[in-house]
């Protein structure tokens, strides 16, 4: 395994990041098709086994038994200073905004519930999971400053975002005195590729590390098609992603799977050699064995500069779907948002 630093910070990562969203009760959330204490124990060990030392979760996901399971892994196998725990917070409910729960404070139970399930005092890396618009952002960054200054929290992070939605709040930070974010977790693999418009280069510019989430466009980078995993069976949301460009998707898949040939290597192991040649540390979901053996044989892949481009000449320009097609159409509202709420400090 290789490792790397995490953008502004002095957080040294593993160039893999497992991904946890596979792990928790599957009884207690919105999957079945995830692994239970046992087995998600298992994988996590594996993962740590193989040098991965970066792990994401979130408290969504399942009902925080997947951060539960994650704090067990690493309390019964791992040095807590060895490893770098990402988790996420979920936006304000609307029964927060009834009861009049602010942006700081719900920030405040959000990292103390967390911590709960991790079973560990602190988080290396806590994430804004979703755009709020319904809560100002000084209120975001000043309870996120809050967790760093009180020693709950080492750096923050966003994920969901638009690239000037992420240039305003560090900017926003800056005229603070507040830590600003120093990683984006965004949509962004080899047959989904807009993130490369102004993300990208935003973030070489002011070293922000790039963490990016469906590594494999779920699973579809991994093998030619045919037979689903449980997942891609019945994640609605997986599947929603890529629907409406499978037919172009397809060329690529296919030179994925000749460039594997070429090397005697997975489809696994080329598809994120390639996203490893772009980003900081991609996360990869992993609920079995072979998942986290792959991903750690891709750190030693390397493309050549002509294999890069035969993957790439296929790409054509995709449609936002899921969380980032609603903020599409919330950003309208947004300035007003800005205006009111920021005090128009910059």
């Amino acid at each position: 395994m290789n490792f790397i630093k995490l953008g502004n910070s002095d957080l040294k990562v593993s160039r893999i990041c497992m991904g946890c969203m596979g792990f928790g009760d599957p009884t207690n959330g919105m999957h079945t098709w995830t692994l239970p204490e046992e087995e998600s124990i298992e994988i996590i060990k594996n993962g740590l086994d193989n040098g991965i030392n970066f792990f994401d979760t979130a408290i969504g996901y399942q009902n925080g038994t997947s951060e539960q399971y994650l704090g067990k892994a690493i309390r019964e196998n791992a040095s807590r200073e060895d490893v770098v725990v990402a988790t996420k917070f979920l936006p304000r409910s609307e029964e927060d905004i009834k009861n009049n729960v602010t942006g700081q404070q719900h920030i405040r139970n959000m990292v103390e519930k967390s911590l709960s399930n991790l079973g560990l005092d602190y988080i290396d890396l806590y994430i804004y999971h979703i755009w709020d618009y319904n809560t100002p952002l000084y209120d975001i960054l000043e309870g996120l400053n809050e967790a760093v200054e009180d020693g709950k929290v080492k750096y923050i992070g966003i994920s969901n975002c638009f690239a000037w939605q992420l240039a305003k709040a560090n900017a926003l930070a800056e005229a603070e005195g507040f830590n600003k974010f120093i990683s984006i977790q965004g949509h962004y693999n080899l047959i989904f590729r807009e993130e490369e418009r102004e993300m990208i280069p935003l973030c070489k510019t002011d070293n922000i590390a790039t963490t990016p989430y469906s590594s494999l466009a779920s699973g579809r980078l991994s093998r030619l098609p045919g037979g689903q995993s449980k997942r891609m069976k019945e994640d609605f949301y997986a599947d929603l992603k890529y629907k409406s460009s499978e037919m172009h998707d397809m060329e690529i898949i296919k030179r994925v799977d000749e460039i594997a040939g070429n090397y005697d290597v997975s489809m696994t192991e080329v598809s994120l050699a390639w996203l490893l040649a772009k980003v900081t540390s991609p996360i990869v979901g992993a609920t079995k064995i072979h998942h986290v053996e792959g991903a750690v044989n891709s750190v030693d892949l390397k493309l050549t500069s002509d294999d890069i481009g035969y993957l790439e000449e296929p790409y054509v320009a995709h449609e936002l779907v899921g969380v980032m097609a609603d903020n599409r159409v919330s950003a309208s509202d947004n300035e007003k948002v800005w205006q009111k709420h920021t005090k128009n400090k910059i």
